[in-house]
């Protein structure tokens, strides 16, 4: 993949952020803006100058999270929001452009199309779609209707650190809205609701012995060969809910035993996450699990429910008619499901290919990030 001229920056300052920009010069800033999970402070320092210099925006900050609000008194209110945060980087900053040829897209992930893309940590996942709600936040002081936006930290980490879910503990009201648009990747296209999310650590007990005298032990990791068995024997089911068909999952992550190469382990832990379609609540979830490993040791770890489409309130199918293209189901967990317990109908919106979120040639298509900058507009402007 050849690499493209790289532009000027036309900012000045270490971190400052130029929102006149085009979009994906825009892009590149906030990506070139180290934000690893937990160290979230700088770019939410630039984001938190930038639309405060906006004029038009009442801005507040919790931690690093960053509300900017229309107050135009509308007579409903959008919640555009989206995380600041990546997964660790890998040699894959600063950013660059570079051109996917034809031949570079037939060996790639499926879907893969040629042309220009910005390569780097960030870009898919989710700095592009953070790019789009900043140049619509900053450019169109008027919308239709009302919105929130809100840029949150520590979407990758677990649920308990997650800027999103903190607000809504502290401010509640700051996500009351009609109708709520997360920046995940999404090819450009709308993908309704979310899958549940599950993990659970399955254990197996046995005795510790020396290895040269094995029949005084008894080895937990061979115990836990059926739970293997089971998980290989699954069979994912594909549900239909209003309409967008959710396919489940549930895979073995991680399995962990022992203690010394000359010891027979007492203790082995299978590591669980368990996707399921937002029509199954998370009680029922967690009952599905218990008894999919009934007599095994299986303690839950983290949960968070799933969210149905919302596409049947008249404010959501407004919006995927105003971006157009087909609606399709987000297989992977996402913050719409915070906003769906409030009962607020989420979709999720934004630029790349969810294939490249974290990987380590992440790279997002220019036309795409283009594209959904014009799909916001295009919703929220004013047709009077």
């Amino acid at each position: 993949m050849p690499e493209l001229p790289s532009p000027v920056s036309a900012v000045d300052g270490r971190d400052g952020l130029d929102l006149s920009a085009d979009v994906v010069e825009l892009t590149r800033q906030l990506c070139d803006i180290p934000s690893e999970s937990g160290a979230e402070s700088r770019i939410a320092d630039a984001v938190e100058a930038a639309v405060d210099a906006l004029g038009h925006l009442r801005v507040l900050r919790f931690g690093n999270t960053v509300v900017a609000r229309t107050e135009l008194g509308r007579a409903t209110r959008v919640a555009i929001a989206g995380h600041l945060d990546t997964v660790p980087i890998n040699d894959n900053l600063p950013t660059r452009f570079v051109t996917v040829t034809e031949e570079d897209a037939a060996a790639d992930v499926p879907g893969t199309r040629p042309g220009e893309y910005l390569w780097g940590r960030g870009t898919v996942d989710m700095k592009a779609g953070v790019a789009t709600q900043l140049r619509v936040a900053a450019s169109l002081a008027a919308p239709r209707h009302d919105v929130t936006w809100i840029w949150y930290d520590n979407e990758e980490v677990e649920a308990s650190r997650n800027g999103l879910g903190l607000l809504s503990q502290v401010r509640p009201d700051l996500l009351h809205a009609d109708f709520a648009i997360l920046g995940e990747p999404t090819n450009g296209g709308v993908e309704g609701g979310c899958n549940g999310t599950l993990r659970a650590d399955v254990r197996t007990h046995g005795r510790r012995a020396h290895s040269a005298r094995a029949w005084a032990g008894v080895n937990a990791i061979h115990l836990a060969a059926p739970i293997l068995e089971r998980l290989a024997d699954y069979e994912p089911a594909t549900k239909r809910v209003d309409g967008l068909d959710y396919r489940e999952g549930l895979n073995a992550t991680r399995i962990s035993g022992g203690v010394a190469g000359n010891v027979i382990p007492d203790l082995c832990t299978v590591h669980v996450n368990y996707r399921f379609a937002p029509s199954m609540s998370l009680d029922e979830a967690c009952a599905f699990l218990e008894s999919f490993f009934d007599g095994f040791d299986v303690e839950i770890v983290d949960r968070s429910p799933g969210a149905r489409p919302g596409l049947d309130a008249g404010i959501a199918r407004a919006f995927a008619d105003a971006v157009g293209g087909e609606v399709r189901a987000k297989f992977g967990w996402t913050d719409v499901a915070r906003f769906s317990a409030l009962g607020v109908p989420a979709v999720n919106y934004g630029p790349g290919d969810p294939q490249k979120a974290h990987a380590d040639d992440e790279r997002v298509a220019l036309d795409e990030i283009r594209s959904v900058e014009r799909g916001l507009r295009a919703y929220l402007e004013d047709e009077a």
